[in-house]
């Protein structure tokens, strides 16, 4: 499926302790739990098969982090997909618990 990576709108869904982006009915999604209140543990990133190798994991990724960070919150990168994209992007560091 063709999708503007470009024009999707990641929101943190509080209730449902995730980050997701709406795809065409489908979620993309990191799962997290909250440790006290400054922290979030990220524990998996989910995107339906339809759309794999389209860049919204980096995406949702991407933007819970900035999310995150406007929080003055900090991460416990426990997903490996969360964890590899903080290695390549080392301005996230800083986030890291």
């Amino acid at each position: 499926m063709d999708i503007d990576v470009t024009t999707l709108e990641v929101r943190n869904n509080i209730e449902a302790e995730q980050f997701e982006v709406q795809l065409n009915g489908e979620l993309g999604r990191i799962v997290y739990r909250m440790k006290g209140d400054d922290v979030y543990v990220m524990l998996h990133t989910e995107v339906p098969p339809n759309y794999e190798g389209k860049g919204i994991a980096d995406k949702l990724v991407h933007e819970a982090l900035d999310m995150v960070r406007a929080e003055g919150k900090k991460v416990v990168p426990i997903c490996p997909y969360v964890k590899a994209y903080i290695k390549r992007h080392p301005d996230y560091q800083d986030l890291v618990a």
